[in-house]
């Protein structure tokens, strides 16, 4: 029973700080930098609807579903899988899962940070005025000057990482808690300011009209499994970064009402950053189909053509830069809770092994930019012929990890766990909601996981 359970790295203090946290994990550089750019490749408005379905049918189903196999097993991922397995009497293997997580999580960091420093030379970039003025030409030029200096990107990688593990190392109430308590709230004051920023730049209603009204002529069979992925992804599912935060969730509090609360947050995050960045995009006579450059290479020129373009650019870099912090000390979390667990160290040392590890790992990101940009360890295979080291992890965690996780919480929530214990963890009853979500769950989420696996990998093309 879960009552019987208790987590030795202690709780949250209440249902805010979890719904806090978890929305902290879920909104990172997916909402802000990602979704803004695949919306636009995809027909703006139609794209949104299709999103807006697919996290109610299976991002919010897989969310609840491994929020509750965190809490029943109150461990890190490793551990609960296999305390999970033995209760459902079911093969040990599944404790592969948890393992799976961590490691998705570990490599996702890895490179996930190496990003985060590009935010983060960004914030002082903006703030001294260098892309004032700045041609499409000038930005490139800075970013190309910034992702190939393999000193630079070590030095913001490194101090990302220590900023991570500072919090990480203060433990649950003192470090995560106390952190996401403040850089949630100040991630939303931020993105409305820029909205307000926005709603002046005299393009305000063609963003809104791009992104809320749709044009069903513009989206593909491949947009909806583009819209189908995100949802997946955007909500930190099958990296163990879900269920190790569930682990320390109170027994009273529901697991359905908060991971719907978090999916609603998450998805008002990438909602507004829309609203703040395609009007300014459309004022400045961008392209809103730019690509991954979108953020990097595309608005900082808007940025430097603008009034008031230093400030608001300065403060839309320190959005990323809090929005990817926040996902980042989610995805170590469960690396340091089995060290703790297992290896018997102290919330400090854990954080110091598990953070230089990937401090280590992150050199590889690094390098893939610079040095070894040239370097295709998989070449001799036809889709991967031009991929470097970084493009691989990111396949790797991205369209093969995650999907999978996803796909076996499914199938171990609704096929090997016992019903009486899911209805129990869930507490909603063996009524309507309950068989809904099984339902979902069952049959719904893992066709639809399938689909997306198949086509992102290539195995099928849609």
């Amino acid at each position: 029973m879960t009552q019987q359970r208790k987590s030795v790295h202690g709780s949250w203090s209440n249902r805010l700080a979890f719904v806090l946290a978890a929305t902290g994990s879920a909104v990172g550089l997916g909402n802000i930098w990602k979704f803004p750019y695949i919306a636009g490749e995809n027909g703006g408005g139609a794209f949104v609807l299709v999103y807006l379905v697919c996290i109610g049918l299976i991002g919010i189903p897989i969310m609840m579903a491994e929020v509750m196999l965190g809490r029943r097993g109150r461990q890190s991922p490793i551990n609960t899988m296999r305390t999970l397995a033995a209760e459902a009497n079911a093969h040990p293997a599944w404790r592969w899962l948890g393992w799976a997580g961590v490691i998705a999580g570990f490599l996702i960091l890895s490179y996930y940070s190496v990003i985060a420093g590009w935010a983060l030379a960004y914030v002082f970039r903006s703030m001294a005025g260098v892309f004032d003025g700045a041609t499409a030409d000038g930005v490139g030029s800075i970013f190309t000057q910034l992702t190939e200096d393999p000193e630079r990107l070590l030095a913001w990688h490194t101090i990302f990482m220590v900023m991570t593990m500072v919090v990480v190392a203060r433990g649950v109430k003192s470090g995560l808690e106390q952190a996401v308590r403040f850089l949630v709230p100040a991630l939303f004051v931020l993105l409305i300011m820029l909205d307000g920023y926005a709603m002046a730049s005299g393009a305000f209603q063609q963003g809104l009209d791009f992104l809320f009204t749709p044009d069903f002529s513009k989206i593909t069979a491949n947009g909806v499994l583009i819209a189908m992925g995100h949802s997946f992804f955007t909500l930190s599912l099958g990296m163990g970064a879900i269920m190790v935060y569930g682990s320390y969730l109170p027994d009273r509090t529901s697991v359905a009402r908060t991971s719907i609360i978090i999916a609603l947050l998450d998805t008002l995050v990438a909602l507004l950053a829309g609203m703040a960045i395609f009007p300014l995009v459309f004022s400045n006579g961008l392209e809103p189909g730019s690509g991954p450059g979108l953020i990097f290479q595309t608005l900082p020129i808007a940025f430097g053509h603008m009034t008031g373009g230093d400030l608001f650019g300065t403060l839309f870099f320190v959005l990323l830069v809090f929005a990817a912090w926040t996902s980042a000390i989610s995805l170590i979390e469960p690396a340091v809770a089995w060290l703790v667990e297992n290896k018997g160290m102290t919330r400090v040392h854990a954080s110091v092994y598990a953070g230089a590890a990937t401090w280590g790992m992150g050199l590889v990101t690094i390098l893939s930019f610079s040095h070894w940009s040239d370097f295709h360890p998989l070449s001799f295979i036809s889709i991967f012929e031009k991929y470097t080291v970084f493009d691989l992890l990111d396949y790797l965690t991205a369209n093969i990890m995650l999907p999978l996780g996803g796909l076996a919480i499914a199938i171990f929530s609704a096929w090997v766990m016992r019903r009486q214990d899911s209805v129990q963890e869930l507490d909603m009853g063996d009524g309507p909601a309950y068989r809904l979500w099984h339902f979902l769950v069952c049959y719904v989420t893992p066709v639809a996981v399938v689909v997306v696996f198949l086509n992102v990998t290539g195995i099928v093309e849609f």
